[in-house]
């Protein structure tokens, strides 16, 4: 540290700040999204849920946590032992490092590079090694099933979420995800933001976003009935966590980017007092936790697809219906000569 802060100063202590801030709050925020996302499940189903570890049992995430890290990591025999230790930390890492282009309010994000969009969409498609190299290293069917479905449906769904995007920044005029989030400032408020005249790319693009992370009702990598826990059948402890861990930071970038792309990011629904009085930081968690409310909804209401269901909706669907909302997008743009400068 001390070698560090003497080549970068004090500008490299901000940012190694800025970074352990980042990373701890998410890993808190998570742990209780957890519990939330637990709580909301329970409620539908008219059951308690987590109640007995702390107050409301608001601490159960953390007596999972501690249950993780103190059982015994087993490495099946058969296994390749190095890429299946390797693989929960590539999960997890490439879906922290994600984060560190999400703009939580003006002039708040870790790196506000020009081609933030493009660094998203670059790691979200990485993440599915993780994935990938835990199914076949655990040497098992159940976990190369998973591995197998998780790659095609991530594949399939990162179509549709590209054209989306690229309908995006169509209207915007910039891959800055800051200056994404300006483009929806005005004077109407919330009606300026992307959501209400790209609708139907809002639609296809929460729910492509509920199929990337593997999210019910398409989580079937791992799911239950069918393939026992999917690539993570074969791990236990910290490592089992870890691949968790990254589909949950994975679900909540989702979030952020639905909130970035559509919901005008850090801007306050209304630009009069006291709804601008409120600090841009607060609304963005704020929409974001919403988004994953309603994520956690889906999870609850809806049943899961079928395999054949799930990949018919991305390919016959989803990005017939994405590729023509961008051709029309670029033709009423052109038309009207709304291009952004």
């Amino acid at each position: 540290m001390a070698d560090f802060l003497s080549t970068y100063g004090l500008t490299g202590a901000i940012i190694v700040g800025q970074t352990l801030l980042t990373i701890v709050g998410l890993l808190l925020l998570i742990a209780f999204l957890l519990y939330a996302d637990r709580k909301v499940w329970a409620a539908v189903a008219l059951r308690r849920g987590p109640n007995v570890v702390g107050p409301f049992g608001l601490l159960q995430t953390f007596a999972d946590f501690l249950k993780f890290v103190f059982k015994e990591f087993v490495i099946p025999s058969g296994a390749n032992k190095g890429v299946f230790v390797l693989a929960p930390i590539v999960a997890a890492v490439l879906a922290l490092t994600a984060w560190s282009v999400i703009p939580m309010a003006e002039g708040w994000a870790l790196a506000d590079i020009n081609v933030g969009v493009l660094f998203i969409f670059a790691i979200s498609s990485l993440g599915v090694y993780g994935i990938i190299m835990a199914g076949w290293a655990s040497n098992s069917k159940y976990p190369f099933m998973g591995a197998l479905r998780s790659a095609a449906q991530m594949v399939s769904y990162e179509v549709s979420l590209g054209f989306v995007i690229v309908t995006v920044l169509l209207v915007a005029g910039s891959l800055n995800l800051s200056d994404i989030v300006r483009a929806q400032d005005g004077n109407y408020g919330m009606l300026n933001w992307f959501f209400i005249p790209l609708f139907p790319m809002f639609v296809i693009f929460f729910i492509s976003a509920l199929a990337e992370t593997n999210r019910p009702p398409f989580d079937l990598p791992e799911a239950e009935a069918e393939l026992v826990a999917g690539f993570a059948t074969e791990y236990s402890s910290t490592p089992y966590m870890l691949l968790f861990l990254a589909e949950y930071v994975a679900i909540l970038l989702m979030c952020a980017m639905i909130t970035i792309l559509f919901l005008g990011g850090w801007l306050p629904p209304v630009d009069i007092a006291p709804f601008n009085w409120i600090p841009g930081f607060f609304w963005f968690w704020f929409k974001v936790i919403f988004i994953f409310f309603i994520f956690a909804m889906v999870k609850a209401m809806v049943p899961r697809y079928r395999y054949d269901q799930l990949m018919r909706l991305g390919w016959k669907v989803f990005l017939p219906l994405s590729l023509f909302y961008l051709v029309a997008t670029a033709g009423v743009l052109v038309a009207f000569d709304l291009l952004p400068a």
